[in-house]
């Protein structure tokens, strides 16, 4: 019966993953300025949402909140320390570029080569403030850069060619129309 319980509480954690579309996706997500127990609550929800979608990073505009928030784990749960937790982050250093395909939680089975910057130095603040300081490489400064793209309205079809672009949003397109997006 308890593991029947935890389970019931784990779904409960998942939030809906907004998917292309959606209008708080596209815009600039406001800082967060209240680091308190609402705070946690939402990093929380959103590890457990970021993991049970298979997914090495999560913002917040991604589950429908305009907040400066983003959690990023490329040990996809297997790595405690690995577990990022950062509010208000941006690059303040990178170098280097790396092409490599990349995905989206809102943009299920739809990848894209994308130029990102090899090694990012981001600055944040925790889950209490406190600010901190994290150098990311490879697959790390790509997770910070999709992240902060996010947190900044930019997706994944901003940085592919027009002729790209057009082509996945016809896609999409015939998805919504097959009832099969949204």
């Amino acid at each position: 019966m308890e593991n029947r319980i935890s389970i019931i509480e784990h779904q409960r954690q998942i939030m809906r993953i907004l998917r292309y579309g959606a209008e708080v996706l596209q815009v600039k997500a406001a800082p967060v300025v209240k680091f308190d127990s609402e705070l946690r609550k939402l990093f929380d929800r959103m590890i457990a949402t970021m993991r049970a979608e298979n997914g090495v990073g999560l913002a917040a505009p991604q589950v429908g909140i305009s907040q400066q928030v983003a959690v990023i784990d490329i040990s996809g749960g297997e790595d405690p320390g690995k577990l990022i937790r950062i509010c208000n982050p941006e690059i303040i250093e990178q170098h280097g570029k790396q092409s490599v395909e990349e995905g989206c939680l809102s943009f299920p089975e739809i990848r894209a080569v994308i130029t990102r910057p090899k090694k990012v130095l981001v600055r944040g603040q925790d889950p209490e403030g406190k600010v901190l300081q994290i150098e990311g490489e490879d697959l790390l400064a790509r997770a910070f850069s999709h992240e902060i793209d996010h947190l900044n309205g930019v997706l994944i079809i901003d940085h592919v060619s027009a002729l790209k672009r057009d082509l996945i949003r016809r896609r999409i397109k015939k998805k919504m129309a097959a009832g099969e997006w949204g």
